[in-house]
Formats: C-alpha cells, structure tokens, sequence
C-alpha cells in the first residue's frame, strides 16, 4: 500500500514538471497543447476509493493551475473528470477481473486501451477548453483545439504505455 502510494506521488511529480516546464510550452499551430498529466487520472485502478481519486485529481489540478497561470481551470476538469472516471472504466474492465484491476496497455488489449484512452482525454479537453473559453461564440476554434490537444495527447499516452510494457516485457524475458 505504501509503495503504490509512493509511486503514485513520484507519478504525480514528475507529471506536473513535465508538464509546467516542457509540454506548456508547446502550441503546435496554434491549437494543440499536450495535456499529459490526465494520463495520471487514467491509471487507477478500479475499485479505488472515489474520495481519494478526486483528492488526487484537485490536488493535481491545483498544481497545474498553479504554474500555468490558469485559475481553476484544470482543477475543475480533472475533478470532473476523477468523478466520472470509474463509471467510464467499468464499460471496458473484463467481467471476470480482479477488483484491483488497473488500466494499462497489457491488461486491456491495444484498441481497449487506445478508445478508453481516447474518449476520456477528449471528455476532458472538450471540459478544459469550454472553462478556458468560457463562451461557446467561436465553437470552431473549441472543437479544433480540443480535437487537436486530445489527439496529441493520447499519443504522447501511447507511446508512454508502449514504452512501460516494452520495459515489463525486458524485465521478465531477462528474468527468465
């Protein structure tokens, strides 16, 4: 348990500086910015108590705010987004796994992972830019920009989870 807790915290960190120092900083042409600390939402596994989720969740939000000059916009998604996260988990989760069954690439097979990926991420830019906006005046630039940030962070998401599970595969071959 305190091990998960500490993973789930050097997660968190290094998320957050990815995040405030790097992928803030990117804007390809003008619409797209990664949003890869939602990938930290993404990972809990199921059963996991709500009242904790949405702790993370706000206190990751709060953080992102907090150096990205965006007041209260990350945090009201990412706690929407906690809210919702394990009812949206229970539509791809197998019937017979375990109750602490955890999202990745290996325990759901790739198209799973990537549309349960995909549609959460989108739920939350689609959040993300409605509260940044604020006006649903230029809708196009909002579904653009949410488009454009989902599809660019759902490989950046991919591309992560490819590189854990190329990691576990090498570790247990080297194992064997």
């Amino acid at each position: 348990m305190a091990i998960d807790t500490l993973k789930r915290l050097l997660s968190f960190v290094l998320l957050c500086l990815a995040q405030v120092l790097v992928l803030n900083r990117i804007h390809l042409f003008g619409y797209a910015t990664p949003l890869l600390y939602v990938y930290f939402v993404l990972l809990f596994p199921r059963r996991y108590p709500k009242w904790a989720l949405l702790l993370w969740c706000f206190a990751l939000g709060l953080v992102n705010d907090t150096f990205s000059n965006t007041p209260g916009v990350a945090c009201a998604s990412l706690t929407l987004l906690g809210a919702i996260q394990p009812y949206f988990l229970e539509l791809f989760v197998p019937r017979d796994a375990v109750e602490a069954f955890s999202p990745s690439l290996p325990s759901l097979n790739y198209g799973k992972f990537l549309l349960y990926s995909l549609s959460l991420v989108f739920f939350y830019c689609l959040v993300f830019f409605a509260i940044e906006a604020f006006t649903f005046f230029n809708w196009e630039q909002w579904l653009i920009c949410s488009s454009a940030s989902t599809l660019l962070t759902v490989i950046l998401i991919m591309t992560l989870e490819g590189f854990k599970t190329s990691k576990q595969t090498d570790a247990s071959a080297a194992g064997k």
